[in-house]
């Protein structure tokens, strides 16, 4: 993993002294959702390794650094577990990645209702007396993870699967469309 720091941090320091694989460096990685929600922190990552400077690629001022993998492990709204390292090497970005936030945030925005409709989904919650405010907490080219807050101090989460994996906007759009229509009959 490349990461990029100003030259004279104390990272870039300490890896331009170190010989070898003497460094070793946790970075910790925090993920929270782009929308206003309870429990915003959908998951927190933790990979540790051995630090070392990468001279000549960054630009002026900056330094890049290598963390070399060591160990990773993920605890989020899919649950915790330990990652190995050829997985971790041969993960591929999730293709609407670049877009979530600005998604999550529109559909919480623009599509109040819609989304509410999503607890119609439910089965038995979907018989509470007042429907939950539904706000999207997260999206995938697998699904969408909605939060349902009955009251201040109640919410659960669901997740609803797409029928199969998209693989950009446009397939987004038709997923979403049927996932609504599902709801709203």
């Amino acid at each position: 993993m490349f990461l990029e720091f100003a030259a004279d941090s104390p990272a870039v320091r300490a890896a331009t002294h170190a010989r070898g694989d003497e460094l070793t460096a946790v970075l910790e990685i925090t993920d929270v959702a782009p929308v206003a929600v309870p429990h915003r922190i959908r998951g927190r990552a933790w990979v540790s390794g051995w630090l070392t400077s990468v001279p000549g690629i960054a630009e002026p001022g900056r330094m890049m650094l290598r963390l070399e993998f060591g160990e990773a492990y993920v605890d989020d709204l899919w649950g915790a577990e330990d990652i190995e390292p050829e997985d971790f090497r041969d993960a591929a970005p999730d293709p609407l990645v670049r877009h979530e936030a600005e998604l999550l945030q529109h559909l919480a925005s623009a599509h109040d209702e819609q989304m509410r409709t999503l607890c119609g989904l439910l089965g038995e919650r979907a018989g509470a007396p007042n429907r939950p405010n539904a706000v999207p907490v997260a999206l995938d080219r697998f699904g969408l993870r909605v939060r349902f807050v009955e009251s201040r101090d109640a919410c659960f989460d669901a997740r609803f699967e797409f029928p199969e994996p998209v693989r950009d906007v446009t397939e987004l759009r038709r997923a979403m469309r049927t996932l609504f229509e599902a709801a709203a009959s």
